[in-house]
């Protein structure tokens, strides 16, 4: 039975690539009344899944048969950008933890975590909350303060600068709105809406939608 009625309505994808282990967690969540909708083992059946069922929560693992969780990660919110990814890994390096972040992940949990800090960090991670297993918040801090506290490097090219119109269509991308909900905004058409938002990926050389949007965040326009 639910903790919480609203909990029924939290739908979660666990990817992971040890059948025991994956069925463990999901018979956990499902036990504390999440809807477990969809599992999936790597890189390529969890992408297909996560664009079919839109999870609210992504559990990722981090060693993936045909890849590994930042690129999942990646992908995953390419085709559903309003999943959020919580990792859950044995690997507590470095590399990985830096890696599941700057991919997109909004929290990182060791498998050493017990289920009720699991269950609280899935329903904080759905809230929207960042977790992580104590030590690895203040490394991921220390990292982006060493990024923000480096020089600037001289040898970066120039970003064009955007028009008006251009900084209104990345804003509310950031904000996660779809091009129709820009355009019935701001008065425009589908196709006007598509074409800015090509042009500020030209202009960024930038690669697609959830790099745009995390650009827009770091610049601090959502």
């Amino acid at each position: 039975m639910s903790e919480t009625a609203g909990e029924q309505q939290i739908t979660i994808m666990v990817v992971d690539d040890h059948p025991m282990w994956r069925d463990g967690v999901a018979r956990d969540l499902a036990e504390a009344g999440f809807e477990v909708i969809a599992t999936a083992d790597g890189v390529g059946a969890a992408t297909r899944r996560a664009a079919a069922v839109r999870p609210a929560v992504v559990l990722m693992d981090m060693n993936l048969p045909d890849g590994n969780g930042a690129t999942a990660t990646t992908e995953i919110l390419r085709v559903s950008p309003k999943s959020r990814v919580l990792v859950l890994s044995a690997s507590a390096e470095r590399d990985d933890v830096l890696d599941a972040i700057k991919a997109g992940a909004i929290g990182y949990l060791v498998k050493s975590a017990s289920a009720t800090e699991l269950l609280d960090a899935v329903r904080a991670t759905a809230a929207g909350q960042a977790v992580f297993t104590p030590g690895l918040a203040g490394l991921v801090l220390g990292e982006y303060r060493r990024i923000a506290n480096a020089p600037p490097d001289r040898d970066e090219p120039h970003r064009p600068a955007l028009t008006d119109r251009e900084t209104e269509v990345l804003r509310m991308v950031a904000k996660g709105l779809s091009a129709k909900q820009i355009a019935n905004r701001l008065s425009l058409s589908h196709r006007t809406v598509e074409n800015h938002v090509q042009s500020t990926l030209r202009k960024l050389q930038l690669g697609n939608r959830v790099e745009l949007a995390r650009y827009a965040i770091e610049q601090g326009l959502e």
